[in-house]
């Protein structure tokens, strides 16, 4: 994994690089609680959960879902516990057959050299470990030592398969791999193909790729029903495309995913002025793929607020050919360039085509640029449909 210190500039900021705890922060408006972080993490909090004894059901997953700290407490205490029970077990079968007073036990003890606790404590660590120094051992004395020399292996295989596959999953969770999977921090809405689009950039910084690879983008706000229902976190799916279309990505480079604003979507009515005032407006987009390594499906998730969308600018080109191989230079990242985009909901713009000339003069002399765009100002402000 890439340092995230040094080799990334400062003033360049990935999604899931740690931002500047140096640059200012504004609190002049109170800003929508978001449900996913940039991070990828969901921000909801589980209350009031009455049935508990649901995640002892399932304690494999419970213990992976640990933190590390308690992760390794239950792991040492459960081969401590083990450890002790069966030392406490073999001491009372030697004190039950006399082997602990000197020259008053049987001839043949049930387990050699075993004369006081902490050696039954030895004797079960070499037992449970398998470790054989050699000074004890069990005879054919006791058949219940016998027996219990069996129970001790099985339940310390037990503890064995079970921790230790604990902390593999831990090693290896799927969300490690997504720390290198990074988003652009802002978005941008601006035309392709003479349409307007959504744009985000998206990237891997490892060279073992993500086989087979989709991404999925949804809308989160809140919504009133005509019945009065008040729905907080209304989930909308809308259609990413990709350079060669659907949402399958071959990300072995950056890759520019956008998504078409069109009478299907829900952005048809977004404004510029919109992206300033629309505080309910959350867009999660969400990467998931299997890891080439490990074969393991990873997710990495980020959330766009409605003042993190950049109106009127695109992504800079970051891929260049050179010396027989393509190269990116991940400091152009999530640079952008600002581009002639209309001021208008791309219902105004389906509504009224006469408005991409503005665009298409854009390169002429600066009179005629001029009257256009105040051509184009005075269709939008006696247009009905313009956002309040």
């Amino acid at each position: 994994m890439l340092s995230r210190k040094g080799i990334i500039p400062e003033e360049y900021v990935l999604t899931r690089l740690a931002e500047d705890p140096t640059e200012p922060r504004y609190r002049a408006r109170e800003r929508r609680a978001r449900f996913v972080s940039k991070n990828g993490n969901c921000n909801v909090a589980h209350k009031n959960i009455r049935e508990q004894g649901r995640f002892l059901q399932d304690v494999f997953t419970t213990l992976v879902d640990l933190k590390w700290p308690y992760t390794l407490l239950i792991f040492t205490m459960s081969f401590l516990c083990s450890w002790l029970l069966f030392a406490m077990v073999w001491w009372l079968i030697a004190f039950a057959h006399g082997d602990l007073a000197p020259g008053e036990g049987a001839a043949v003890p049930c387990v050699t050299s075993i004369h006081s606790f902490s050696s039954a404590f030895l004797f079960s660590i070499e037992v449970q470990v398998t470790i054989g120094f050699g000074g004890r051992m069990v005879t054919e004395e006791c058949p219940l030592a016998i027996l219990i020399l069996i129970v001790q292996n099985i339940v310390g295989l037990m503890i064995n398969a079970i921790m230790l596959g604990c902390i593999f999953m831990k090693t290896a969770q799927a969300h490690r791999r997504a720390e290198t999977l990074i988003f652009s921090k802002h978005a941008v809405i601006a035309l392709r193909h003479s349409r307007l689009c959504f744009m985000l950039r998206v990237g891997d910084l490892r060279k073992s790729m993500i086989i087979s690879a989709t991404i999925h983008m949804q809308v989160v706000r809140k919504t009133t029903s005509p019945e009065g229902e008040v729905v907080p976190l209304h989930q909308v799916d809308i259609p990413m495309e990709n350079g060669v279309g659907g949402n399958n990505i071959f990300l072995v480079a950056p890759l520019i995913i956008y998504h078409v604003i069109d009478a299907n979507s829900p952005l048809y009515d977004l404004a510029p002025c919109d992206l300033h005032h629309h505080q309910d407006l959350e867009i999660i987009v969400i990467l998931e793929g299997v890891v080439e390594t490990t074969g393991i499906t990873t997710q990495a998730r980020t959330s766009y607020l409605a003042d993190e969308i950049l109106w009127g600018q695109r992504f800079v080109p970051i891929v260049a050919e050179e010396d027989g191989r393509y190269s990116v230079d991940y400091s152009k990242f999530g640079n952008t360039i600002k581009v002639p985009t209309p001021l208008c909901t791309a219902r105004q713009l389906d509504e009224d085509p006469s408005l991409l000339d503005v665009l298409t003069l854009a390169r002429g002399p600066l009179r005629k640029r001029s009257m256009a765009m105040a051509k184009a100002k005075a269709k939008l402000s006696i247009s009905p449909d313009s956002p309040s």
